[in-house]
C-alpha cells in the first residue's frame, strides 16, 4: 500500500476507488458475473455512477476492511454500497455508491441480468436490505433511468 500514500502521507483518493473497485469484482464474482464472464464473452458491467464520501484518513500501513451491499436492484441495474473501514480500529474511512449496469457484450447495449443470477442477486438483495447503511454516508443514486433517457 506504499504506492497508494500521496504527499499528504495518507491514502491517495484515487486509490480508495481501486479498493472499491476490487470489492466490486468480489461481489460480482459471488454473482457469476466474474471477469471470466466477460471473457467468455457472455456479458459485461459498466458503472454508470460512482460517487465516494471520505470520512476519515487512512494512512500507510493502515489495514483495510470493505463491506459491501446490494441496496436495490431491477432487470439490468443494480446499485450496490461499500464501506471501508480501519480493520483493526473498526473507525470509518470512506463510503462508495455505485450504479452498475448489465451489458450484451456483442451489441454492448443495456440487457436484463442472466436468469442464472437473478435468483442470487435477489436473494443477496434481500439479506443486505436489512444491513442499515451510516447516515453520513447516504447518497442519492438513482436506480431507473430519466423519462427518455436510452435503455
Amino acid at each position: 500500500m506504499a504506492d497508494w500514500v500521496d504527499p499528504n502521507m495518507h491514502m491517495n483518493m484515487a486509490y480508495y476507488m481501486v479498493a472499491f473497485d476490487r470489492a466490486t469484482d468480489a461481489l460480482l464474482e459471488q454473482l457469476g458475473l466474474s471477469y471470466a464472464y466477460t471473457r467468455h464473452e457472455l456479458g459485461m458491467i459498466f458503472v454508470l455512477e460512482a460517487h465516494v464520501t471520505y470520512k476519515q484518513e487512512l494512512r500507510e500501513g493502515d489495514p483495510i476492511g470493505v463491506a459491501t451491499q446490494i441496496v436495490d436492484h431491477n432487470r439490468k441495474l443494480m446499485h450496490i454500497f461499500h464501506s471501508m473501514t480501519h480493520a483493526e480500529d473498526g473507525f470509518a474511512a470512506a463510503a462508495c455508491d455505485l450504479l452498475l449496469l448489465h451489458v450484451d457484450f456483442k451489441t454492448r447495449r443495456s440487457a436484463p441480468w442472466p436468469k442464472a443470477c437473478t435468483a442470487q442477486i435477489g436473494a443477496m438483495f434481500a439479506a443486505h436490505r436489512l444491513v442499515p447503511r451510516p447516515d453520513w454516508a447516504k447518497q442519492r443514486v438513482l436506480l431507473a433511468p430519466s423519462p427518455g433517457a436510452a435503455p
